[in-house]
Formats: C-alpha cells, structure tokens, sequence
C-alpha cells in the first residue's frame, strides 16, 4: 500500500488534535479526506508529509517509515498544503523550474513543458505569481507539487479558490493521476468529493467516524429521507408535532420546516390534510434523498 497510518496521534498542550487515527491508501485509489474545521485534516496531512512529527504512532509512504527515512518519503510526496506557499516576485516558469531543481531533476526542461501543460499554465507561464488570480496561483502550486512525478499526491484543498469551469478542469486533472498515483485530497465541497471518489474517510474531533466507498455510506442511509416544507404563514412547532413518521424536526425558520422520516409520501399527505383542516397556506412542498453531504452532517454535527 502506498499510505499506512497507524495509531497516529498529535497533541498540541492541552488539545488532542488528532487521536490514535488508522487507514490505509493504496495505489490507483482516490481517497477523500473530510472533515469540519478543526477536525484534524491538515494535522494528519502535514504528519504524512513530514512537516511536523506526531505525538505517537507509525506512518509509511510507499513502505518507506516516515519518521526513520523523511528524505526519501518526501521524494515519494507531491504536496499542496491549504495555504499555497508561492513567491509573488517570481515568474510562474522562474518558480516551477527552481522546484525542479531542488527535486534535481533530470530533463528538466521536458518534465516543466508537461506539468505546465497538464494543469493548463500555458497561458500564464509567463507572468509573476503575483499577478495571478487566486485560481491560477492554486494552479501552480499544484504543478510544484506534481513536477517531480511523485508515486503520492497530497493534496489540501486543491480546488480552492478555482471558478466552476477550472474545477472541473482539475477535478478531471486529478481523476487521470489516479490512474496511476494514490491520491489522498481534502474538500469540503461534496459533489466533488462524489465526482472524484469512490472511497472517503471522515474524520472529527481528532477520530475517524467513518471510512468507506461512498456508495456504501449514501446506501446506509437509503432509508432516510427528508421532507421540506414552507407555508405562507408562520407555524408554532407544536402544530407538526402531530405528524406520524417522524424521526426529527428542524426549524429552518418561523415558516420552513424540515423533517426526516423513512415515509415520505405518508408525511406529505398528512401536511396537506393539516394545512385544510387549519387553513393553512403551503408554499412549497416536496421530499429529498440523504446525500453524502448529509451522512458528512450527521457524523460531525
């Protein structure tokens, strides 16, 4: 396998930042790491990474140890932290050509052409990264990170900052590495995440709480459904407390309502006989599928 956590853990004084956490990644796989804020994501992605060193537990890049052998790890690693370092007083082919160098690349000249080419820099190579947008800088800290044709790819946050047509354009970028190289990345956008991902680990509060196909974790909840509904005037909670079938009710605000149950058409039916018994106004009305964003919900909220 080309990614081995075992019993990982970072604490940082008083606060547990990630604990005793184990998975594996192997080639071809494209693994998305998800979490809220806070939840432990970069702190394990710089870990792998050999940024910092963790308080406890065993990690392996390509069965190489991470702690014994980081030079040679490093060498295995693309990495793209959350906060893209770039210098701004550097040209875009100025820059990338100094990271080929540092990786002592050789035909280094060919291997710049291709990554340019690859995460579509063509247009902008000759510019300084300071006069990038934001998209085009998060473009070249990710050609920095796949210059030296790394077996794994790191990635946090990769999309950030990209317009919807760039997101694509590197969503599919990411899907052809991995092909290829491990890929593990961070999200929080979970259409991508099910664009890209056949698998995902869920990370919160420093634990994994989930780690599976994401097939098999939206099939777990197949059963759960939500019905959303909106009248024209404002409705005490008491009123929908009468519904049958109901496992939970949320407030969205004094007139919507959102309501899961595993009976949906049941719960329509019986807010339309409340609304003509109360005379009440329904706005709109209509049932939903948990998603994948709602599983991410309902593990870490």
């Amino acid at each position: 396998m080309s990614i081995s956590v075992q019993h990982l853990s970072k604490q940082y004084g008083q606060q547990l930042a990630v604990n005793n956490i184990s998975f594996q990644v192997n080639k071809g796989e494209i693994v998305g790491f998800l979490g809220p804020n806070g939840a432990g994501k970069s702190t394990t992605m710089k870990m792998l990474t050999g940024s910092i060193e963790p308080s406890s537990g065993q990690m392996e890049i390509c069965g190489i140890p991470v702690l014994k052998n980081s030079v040679d790890t490093k060498a295995k690693i693309g990495y793209l932290p959350e906060a893209n370092p770039l210098y701004p007083e550097m040209y875009v082919r100025e820059y990338l050509e100094f990271v080929a160098s540092i990786h002592q690349l050789d035909q280094k000249t060919v291997r710049l052409q291709e990554t340019i080419a690859l995460v579509g820099l063509q247009s902008e190579a000759h510019k300084k990264i300071g006069q990038l947008s934001k998209g085009y800088k998060q473009r070249v800290g990710l050609a920095a990170a796949l210059i030296h044709n790394p077996e794994v790819l790191i990635l946090d946050e990769p999309t950030s900052g990209l317009d919807p047509n760039q997101m694509l354009e590197i969503r599919e970028v990411i899907k052809q590495l991995g092909q290829h190289k491990t890929i593990l990345f961070s999200s929080h956008i979970m259409q991508e995440v099910e664009a890209i991902c056949e698998r995902v680990i869920i990370i919160h509060q420093g634990n994994i709480v989930a780690d599976n196909t994401v097939q098999h974790l939206k099939k777990g909840v197949d059963t759960h459904h939500f019905v959303m509904v909106e009248f024209e005037e404002t409705i005490p909670y008491s009123l929908l407390s009468s519904i049958k079938g109901c496992t939970a009710i949320t407030n969205l605000s004094a007139n919507q309502f959102k309501i899961e149950t595993n009976q949906p058409e049941q719960v329509k039916k019986q807010l339309l006989e409340m609304s003509l018994q109360s005379n009440l106004n329904i706005v709109s009305l209509h049932s939903q599928k948990q998603d994948l964003e709602e599983v991410f919900t309902s593990l870490t909220h």
